[in-house]
């Protein structure tokens, strides 16, 4: 039973916290049971797991912990151990969408879809604790690669019908490509073979938040494709 705040086990979970050590020591760590079931499902075994009362103080595992609620396990995993990058017929590009929430968000919806992801640099870290939260467990399910691997046909998502000719037929496979609420997707990030894609909206709003406007794009998809 570890009962001491200065256990080795707990202070991998307090450096995990930091982006920089993930990337270091390539682990993550992931927080109540339905996360650490999907884990299993996959047949992703962690590298260590904490259980309130089992193994560690209720108090102590409480004091790691990044959520509201404390979680009765925490589980900590290798990235390694997610699933590699796979062009399945429709995928998410994410070019510096920053915000660990959104992401999380997004990667949950794309598992809904049975898509991929890719991210550019700037983006948030999927294995982040926000991230790994709001994705709800599908973070080990749904691939994930870089931006610049995401296969063509690719359709950008704008903000403004009037940035260039909008155009999206049906496609059996596609790549949409979105940038954060506030930037959208430079142009210098378009390449000539691109369609784009402009979400109707009353002419007050300006803009969706990212994760929406994914959702809609996957939604659009699979009307076209039943």
């Amino acid at each position: 039973m570890i009962t001491s705040r200065d256990n080795e086990k707990l202070k991998l979970i307090r450096k995990l916290h930091e982006r920089r050590w993930r990337d270091k020591l390539g682990l993550f760590f992931v927080e109540g049971e339905d996360a650490v079931e999907a884990a299993a499902f996959r047949g992703v075994e962690p590298v260590e797991l904490l259980v309130a009362g089992e193994n560690v103080e209720p108090k102590l595992l409480a004091a790691v912990s990044t959520a509201g609620h404390p979680p009765r396990i925490i589980g900590v995993y290798r990235r390694q151990d997610l699933p590699p990058a796979v062009a399945l017929p429709v995928r998410i590009a994410l070019w510096r969408v920053s915000d660990p929430g959104n992401l999380g968000t997004i990667v949950r919806t794309l598992d809904a879809f049975r898509g991929s992801l890719y991210l550019s640099d700037g983006c948030a870290d999927p294995t982040g604790p926000k991230a790994v939260r709001a994705s709800a467990g599908a973070v080990f399910r749904v691939p994930i690669g870089r931006f610049e691997d995401a296969p063509q046909p690719r359709v950008i998502l704008v903000s403004d019908p009037d940035v260039t000719e909008v155009r999206q037929g049906p496609m059996r496979e596609v790549t949409y490509v979105l940038g954060s609420e506030r930037e959208g997707v430079p142009r210098e990030v378009w390449q000539p073979t691109d369609g784009f894609w402009h979400i109707p909206m009353e002419s007050h709003a300006e803009s969706l938040n990212v994760a929406v406007a994914a959702a809609i794009a996957l939604y659009e998809w699979r009307r076209q494709n039943p």
